[in-house]
């Protein structure tokens, strides 16, 4: 069940609604490698995910800064969201594309849950302070 954007997830700025448009985009390419179990192309996917990852959590900090909004606690969920890609990566990669269709399925559902619960539930805290801004603010 592939993830889908829409307007709830939008957090009012162009740059950050696009990244995570983006990301899902990412993560929706990844459910059909995990049921091929392609451990390299998996690999590679899962790096160009966490690049993305870390420059959009850059954005997402420059542009909260440009509007003042207090991001130690979205900095902090950023850490541990990579500390936990990291753990879920390493663990498919450990299976070198042995894995059961439950374990894939698991797999992408975790992925889709934690990028649709990191927008819902943490960037969405800067909605109010971002729409005091243009739609296409760059920070």
């Amino acid at each position: 069940m592939a993830l889908e954007w829409s307007k709830q997830l939008s957090v009012g700025n162009a740059i950050i609604d696009s990244e995570h448009k983006n990301l899902i985009v990412m993560v929706n390419s990844i459910e059909p490698i995990i049921k091929a179990r392609d451990g390299v192309a998996l690999s590679q996917e899962l790096e160009q995910i966490e690049h993305w990852l870390c420059t959009h959590f850059e954005n997402e900090e420059r542009i909260a800064s440009a509007v003042g909004f207090d991001f130690t606690k979205n900095k902090l969920e950023h850490q541990d969201l990579l500390k936990e890609f990291h753990r879920i990566k390493d663990e498919l990669m450990a299976m070198n594309g042995i894995w059961s269709d439950k374990v894939a399925k698991q797999y992408f559902k975790f992925l889709c849950d934690w990028i649709a619960g990191h927008v819902l539930e943490e960037d969405m805290l800067m909605k109010p302070v971002l729409q005091t801004h243009e739609y296409h603010f760059r920070g």
